[in-house]
């Protein structure tokens, strides 16, 4: 069965960052929603470790990358929050164990 299209509803923008729906543009050309309209988004590394350059075509925004080459906004904002993700702090070994105090007055054989 067709169903016809709607005025209005074929296409509709959503923030990158929290899925609402967008309305207006900032400094890049990407359109946002009310709450992050002043915002942009920082700067991504692909996974083969180059950084990957926004660019804006006829279907909206996409990434380009030198090695691997185009990249839909979906699977580039994935790779912000993988990276965002792995910025936590290392915590060594020796360091967890001789500051735990599980067992006090014993000698870990750390100095």
């Amino acid at each position: 069965m067709y169903i016809p299209k709607r005025y209005g509803q074929s296409k509709v923008d959503t923030c990158p960052l929290c899925g609402k729906r967008a309305l207006f543009k900032n400094k890049d050309g990407l359109t946002f929603c009310e709450d992050h309209k002043g915002s942009s988004i920082p700067e991504i590394r692909c996974v083969c470790g180059s950084y990957l350059e926004m660019k804006k075509g006829k279907f909206g925004a996409f990434f380009v990358c030198i090695n691997c080459g185009t990249i839909n906004m979906k699977r580039g904002l994935d790779m912000l929050d993988n990276m965002q993700k792995k910025e936590k702090p290392v915590v060594r070994k020796d360091e967890q164990v001789s500051d735990s105090g599980k067992y006090p007055g014993f000698d870990y054989g750390i100095d």
